[in-house]
């Protein structure tokens, strides 16, 4: 049961962060758009740009403001109360939750970006979509790697209350085994350790990305 649980830890928490740095960026690039170009839009594509700007404030407040494991069960016992792939709507729970954050942390390293980037993409006769792409996020995301790679750490632990749907990770493995022993103390314990484990793990390879990326600065 708990390489049955760790597996599905494992699967559930990328599957999720694929989802979660897909919709950041979508969402990211939405919020700074508008904030960057909104006084200088003319034409519809201001009030559509609008209307998914006020969309993606609402997104961010609303699954920033509400616990993890509510969204979780409104997904599974709600949404898409009719499927039983417990894996494929608590990934997208969890994806969706991780994207509010994600976006926040990406916005955050684009509007960390020297404005002279963007006019010295304009300059060499790139258009904003192109300067955005080739220039601006290359280095918004050099900037922001050990903080998303902090992100996949915390959706790692986040992943414990996949269980509430009976989906069977690591915590719920020693749930049940517990139960089964009438005995929670060690098999709690051994989830613990598990998490502590891959924790460290994760925590010691960003740790190395961290430093190679301040080599690479110099």
């Amino acid at each position: 049961m708990y390489l049955k649980g760790l597996g599905n830890t494992l699967l559930l928490t990328f599957l999720a962060l694929l989802i979660g740095v897909a919709l950041g960026i979508v969402i990211s690039l939405i919020r700074v758009s508008w904030d960057k170009n909104h006084t200088e839009m003319h034409g519809p594509i201001k009030p559509v740009l609008g209307f998914l700007n006020a969309l993606a404030r609402v997104y961010l407040t609303v699954i920033r403001g509400t616990p993890a494991v509510v969204q979780l069960m409104i997904m599974y016992f709600i949404v898409f109360a009719s499927s039983r792939n417990k894996v494929m709507v608590a990934s997208l729970s969890f994806g969706i939750n991780s994207g509010a954050y994600v976006a926040e942390i990406i916005r955050g390293g684009i509007m960390s970006i020297d404005e002279g980037q963007m006019e010295a993409g304009r300059s060499l006769g790139f258009g904003y979509v192109s300067t955005m792409r080739y220039i601006i996020l290359p280095q918004a995301f050099k900037a922001v790697l050990p903080t998303l790679a902090n992100e996949f750490i915390v959706l790692l632990k986040e992943t414990a209350v996949a269980g509430y749907v009976g989906l069977t990770d690591v915590t719920y493995a020693g749930n049940i085994i517990g139960g089964n022993c009438y005995d929670y103390l060690f098999p709690l314990l051994m989830s613990a350790l598990i998490y502590l484990v891959l924790v460290m793990f994760f925590t010691f390879l960003v740790g190395k990305l961290e430093r190679r990326l301040r080599s690479s600065e110099r």
